[in-house]
């Protein structure tokens, strides 16, 4: 065989050895994403740990949620559970089904929560659900209180010409209209429901927070504290972070010091067709945004992130 035809043959080896590595590095990445597809992630079945889970954005009714906090109850290598609060609140009744799973998860092991910049409303009470609320100095507590808004566009409808007609079965039928001023009956009808609930809501402050029925009322007018102020009314237990955490899991409840804290993540369904952490991990290896909603946006790097301090609820979507 001539010198060239030497050249070609070791040209051709390194080309087939090159796509092995290739084929062999995209099986391995398919095999992990498949693991973490079907709901495996880092830490589980390795030992002991204490699981974090993130509370954050508006509270709504969250079925995958609620799994993983059954789950983590019935999870033994699991032996606490930090719930980490970041939100300006949400719906009543996300709150509601939200505080009772984590109290439920209270009842198998130990359960504290760590509050970020903000667990305010719904978010406050998914905190005092757990047996142990931290926040940080600057952290923003409170807003027990209960709100129901509507809208009367019947001025606009006059200015520009359109006439919504309706009939009823009874006149408080699909009220408040915003075709309409709300009628008297109606706020009056608003109004029983809003009290229904706050009573509801100062009752589990009550409860959970030890307060005599007039400490309630003092803390419940829609005020929100920072977190020195939520420890003096006693609407927090202490200030710091992980590390107190820690200290009041280990000193006062038993949790084997020096566990390793594993972020554990309900199971959800991105664009992709993927598991958010497999998803994660995928974009993550090929250089793109983790961020991302999906790819064009992975690719063009259009997920947007703030750092360093920010002092005020930053609505989703501004």
């Amino acid at each position: 065989m001539d010198a060239q035809g030497i050249i070609d043959r070791r040209r051709l080896r390194r080309k087939l050895s090159f796509w092995r590595v290739v084929a062999l590095c995209g099986l391995a990445l398919a095999v992990l994403l498949a693991v973490l597809a079907a709901g495996w992630r880092p830490g589980a079945g390795l030992g002991p740990t204490i699981a974090r889970v993130e509370i954050s954005g508006v509270i709504t009714e969250d079925r995958k949620m609620l799994d993983l906090l059954e789950d983590l109850a019935e999870d033994d290598a699991v032996k606490a559970v930090i719930v980490k609060v970041n939100s300006p609140g949400g719906t009543t009744v996300g709150g509601e089904t939200l505080f009772h799973a984590v109290r439920r998860l209270a009842e198998a092991k130990p359960v504290a929560a760590e509050v970020g910049q903000l667990a305010a409303s719904a978010g406050y009470m998914v905190a005092m659900a757990t047996d142990r609320i931290v926040a940080h100095h600057s952290s923003i507590v409170g807003s027990i209180g209960v709100l129901f808004q509507y809208v009367d566009a019947s001025v606009l409808l006059g200015r520009i010409g359109v006439d919504v007609a309706a009939v009823k079965s009874s006149p408080l039928k699909a009220e408040p209209s915003p075709f309409d001023p709300a009628p008297p009956e109606a706020r009056e009808m608003i109004g029983r429901l809003v009290d229904s609930s706050f009573d509801w809501f100062k009752r589990l402050v009550t409860e959970r927070r030890g307060f005599t029925p007039a400490e309630t009322d003092a803390l419940a007018d829609g005020s929100v504290f920072s977190g020195e102020q939520g420890l003096a009314n006693r609407l927090v237990d202490a200030l710091g972070g992980e590390a107190e955490v820690r200290r009041w899991l280990e000193e006062e409840r038993g949790v084997p010091k020096d566990l390793e804290i594993v972020e554990r993540e309900p199971e959800s369904e991105g664009r992709w067709g993927l598991s958010s952490g497999a998803r994660a991990l995928a974009v993550s290896l090929l250089g793109f945004d983790p961020a991302a909603s999906g790819l064009g946006q992975a690719v063009a790097g259009a997920a947007g992130r703030l750092d360093g301090m920010v002092s005020l609820w930053q609505p989703p979507g501004h």
